[in-house]
């Protein structure tokens, strides 16, 4: 899930002693479902405050991919045919289906992912990878979304990673024929690729720190991450790889930044989800990843403000946790306390499979002691999913994305899967589920990768579920 601010108030109630206290801004869980074949998709928008739905307008039929952008003020969908959707996210109890733009990308193009963010001297603020042009197409959006350049890079284009306002981003290929991927370095004056950067074996996603020092990337294939100095736009030289052994997981696929330092102020720390094999267990890898600051700067010559070196500690990993069998997603709250990954089939140790057998779970990682604090079970069976009130203590479907976010009186966590028509809602103090919310459609699934290729390239996880939060 992504988050931004929502641009509506609530009233302020006051009282005649004392004032009362402003009200909170208004927040949204955005989903995006599927309908069915050639039937529109839909976005349906939930109130934070009352899980209640506000609208639910039509976007294009099979939708694949589901972004919004920074500020959390734009929404932006993609379809396996080339469509592109994009609306409105600040007053959505108006927003209905001829508010919605749509804008075709070239033929053929395949698009998998989109990005949304601005890049610094450019118009460019929506990046779509075109996996079957080998292209990334950047887009302008100025009232309505319209092409500004293709850029070329390297086959079987999956993702970009940037942040708004970023000094470049990063177009992840994974290449052909089994070999390692690529990253191509897009800078904003003038929109242009300035390099190509190689990284391990079938990248598949990745993340940059807010303050745009280093990027992640991902190796599904080789179980790594690789690490890019941003400012230098190379591998960084102490450690430009994050090795499978000290990642003590296998198939790394999605990852979150935690805001939760470590012993070096104003570093963060990487979250890395690892899918594992499909039979035994995924794992979450929490990952130090300090840099030099301002205090170490008297004692420290090599300490630049504008090009950090690695603290001590770097890529050093603080824990490796156990949650369920090919996990998809992770999101982290942003107090830094804890990690919610969604499971497609629940693990039991023992065999006893509390959750039932073949179904899915959640697993809550406190990211303070390294462990699962709690296992919220699935369910998929059509009688225990018929209705909101059917089985009010579980995850409805077998759960492949989800979004967390912090709130009052309590946080709140959104969770969509491919084999159901609910969203699910769990709320934070307690970590246990709170509501279902009819969808009307099944949650976005994975995109379809072409088959025409020798290669079948392997795609990102889609949100399905994303909410305008401050």
């Amino acid at each position: 899930m992504a988050g931004g601010c929502g641009q509506q108030y609530r009233p302020v109630v006051s009282a005649i002693n004392p004032v009362g206290p402003a009200g909170q801004p208004v927040k949204y869980a955005v989903a995006v479902s599927n309908p069915g074949t050639n039937i529109p998709g839909l976005v349906t928008f939930v109130d934070f405050s009352g899980d209640t739905i506000l609208s639910t307008p039509n976007i294009l039929t099979t939708p694949g991919y589901f972004t919004t952008n920074a500020s959390g003020s734009e929404g932006y969908v993609v379809n396996a045919s080339g469509s592109f959707d994009n609306f409105p996210l600040g007053n959505p109890t108006t927003l209905i289906t001829s508010n919605i733009g749509q804008t075709t990308l070239a033929s053929g193009a395949g698009p998998v992912s989109i990005s949304a963010f601005s890049l610094s001297g450019s118009a460019a603020s929506v990046f779509v990878p075109e996996i079957n042009l080998s292209r990334i197409a950047a887009l302008q959006n100025s009232g309505s979304v319209s092409l500004t350049q293709e850029l070329a890079v390297g086959a079987n284009p999956t993702f970009v990673v940037g942040n708004d306002g970023t000094r470049r981003a990063y177009a992840i290929s994974q290449g052909t024929g089994g070999g390692n991927g690529q990253v191509a370095s897009i800078e904003g004056s003038p929109l242009s690729i300035s390099a190509t950067i190689p990284v391990g074996s079938i990248p598949v996603y990745g993340v940059m720190t807010p303050d745009d020092n280093r990027a992640f990337i991902l190796n599904k294939g080789s179980g790594t991450v690789s690490v890019i100095n941003v400012p230098n736009n190379s591998l960084d030289v102490n450690m430009p790889v994050i090795p499978a052994t000290g990642m003590l997981g296998v198939n790394p696929v999605w990852a979150d930044l935690s805001p939760r330092t470590t012993s070096v102020a104003g570093n963060q720390e990487l979250v890395v989800l690892n899918a594992g094999n499909g039979t035994a267990p995924g794992t979450v890898s929490v990952i130090s990843i300090p840099l030099c600051n301002a205090t170490a700067q008297p004692t420290n010559p090599n300490c630049s403000s504008t090009n950090p070196v690695d603290a001590t500690g770097f890529g050093t990993v603080l824990g490796s946790i156990t949650v369920g069998i090919s996990p998809t997603m992770v999101s982290i709250l942003q107090d830094g306390s804890r990690a919610y990954v969604v499971n497609q089939l629940d693990y039991d140790p023992l065999g006893i499979h509390h959750c039932g057998a073949g179904e899915g779970s959640v697993s809550v990682v406190n990211l303070v002691t390294l462990q699962v604090s709690s296992t919220i079970c699935g369910i998929s069976t059509p009688a225990g999913t018929i209705d909101v009130n059917s089985s009010p203590t579980l995850v409805y479907g077998h759960p492949n994305t989800v979004s967390a976010t912090i709130g009052q009186p309590t946080g709140k966590v959104y969770i969509t899967s491919a084999d159901s028509r609910y969203m699910t809602v769990l709320r934070t103090d307690e970590d246990i589920v709170q509501t279902h919310i009819a969808l009307q459609g099944l949650g976005v699934q994975l995109p379809v990768a072409p088959t025409g290729g020798a290669t079948v390239p392997v795609l990102p996880q889609t949100p399905g579920v994303l909410v305008t939060a401050p």
